[in-house]
């Protein structure tokens, strides 16, 4: 039973009380021969306060109750839900600072441990690229030729399995370049945030097969290193998702400037969300990716209900990636 309901009816006992030992102080005999008129009156008067009782208990209630239903729907991947009109000139003002105040540390406290995580999941992904790179293809390329030396040597028949065995390692050592520049996007650092996203779009289409038409307006405004690479994961998971999940042969990416800011849009026409609609791993890590530069992102489908909708929003820039 809610809590206003409680006090309401121990205070509308406590008033029948008080009112039944008054008469029998008081006046013994009016109560003992009370007339029906009077009883109507007495039982009016009654309700009549406890009416009262309870509206006044609700205005005192309701910021305990507000700050109860916030609470059950905080969540710190979308941050800056606060209570509004928190102010301490009541204990429930005071409890709703408070609340507020938490919420204000809590979000600092995730923000900085998930960019400790992602920086050193960021290094993790260079050292292991940087192997990939060095050591497993420089090995890979020294087997191929390898392969070309004994391939001279051998006789016709056996010269054809040595290429089959080339074309299997040059694909394997394609392979891992490609998992290397996955791993660390070299043209992010070298070439800014356009030339990536035009590059992954490029190696997304011939790697899955899904045609990638590119929009991006003129004049697209500067975004520090790491919004850069905030946006450039989570367009990169976005088309990861569509390749997973979508069943679409064709997507779409959108760079927009509005009001000082960037829309980033994935979209595409595919089976949209599941029917329970919750968030997967990839969209709960571009949710902690988000959260790490201040940023919202939300889920949907598309305008027209088709596809999926994966909508960023950096700092007053507006990205949106759609999957």
């Amino acid at each position: 039973m809610p809590l206003v309901y409680r006090v309401a009816g121990v205070n509308a006992l406590v008033l029948l009380a008080t009112v039944a030992v008054t008469l029998v102080v008081l006046a013994p005999r009016k109560f003992s021969s009370f007339a029906a008129d009077e009883a109507v009156v007495l039982a009016a008067s009654l309700v009549l306060v406890a009416l009262l009782n309870l509206i006044l208990l609700r205005r005192i209630v309701r910021p305990l109750e507000t700050l109860t239903s916030l609470a059950r729907r905080v969540d710190l991947t979308r941050p800056g839900a606060r209570m509004p009109g928190a102010s301490a000139t009541s204990e429930a003002g005071e409890l709703a600072l408070t609340f507020n105040e938490m919420l204000a540390r809590l979000e600092i406290e995730r923000r900085e441990a998930t960019g400790r995580v992602l920086e050193a999941q960021e290094s993790e992904r260079l050292r292991i690229a940087l192997e990939l790179h060095d050591q497993v293809g420089q090995e890979l390329t020294a087997v191929l030729l390898g392969l070309a030396r004994v391939r001279g040597l051998l006789e016709p028949p056996l010269r054809a399995d040595v290429e089959d065995i080339q074309e299997t390692v040059r694909a394997s050592l394609e392979d891992v370049r490609r998992i290397a520049l996955e791993l660390r996007p070299e043209a992010l650092d070298d070439l800014g945030l356009i030339s990536a996203l035009a590059v992954l779009c490029e190696r997304f289409a011939q790697r899955t097969g899904i045609e990638v038409t590119q929009r991006f307006d003129e004049e697209v405004p500067e975004l520090g290193r790491e919004e850069e690479l905030v946006v450039y994961r989570v367009t990169q998971e976005a088309l990861t998702n569509v390749a997973r999940h979508s069943g679409a042969d064709h997507a779409e990416l959108r760079l927009q400037a509005r009001d000082g800011g960037l829309t980033v849009t994935v979209s595409d026409r595919g089976r949209g969300l599941g029917a329970d609609g919750e968030p997967g791993t990839g969209i709960r890590g571009m949710r902690e990716r988000a959260a790490l530069i201040s940023a919202t992102l939300d889920v949907g489908p598309n305008p027209d209900g088709v596809g999926c909708a994966v909508t960023l929003q950096v700092e007053g820039v507006a990205a949106e990636a759609r999957a």
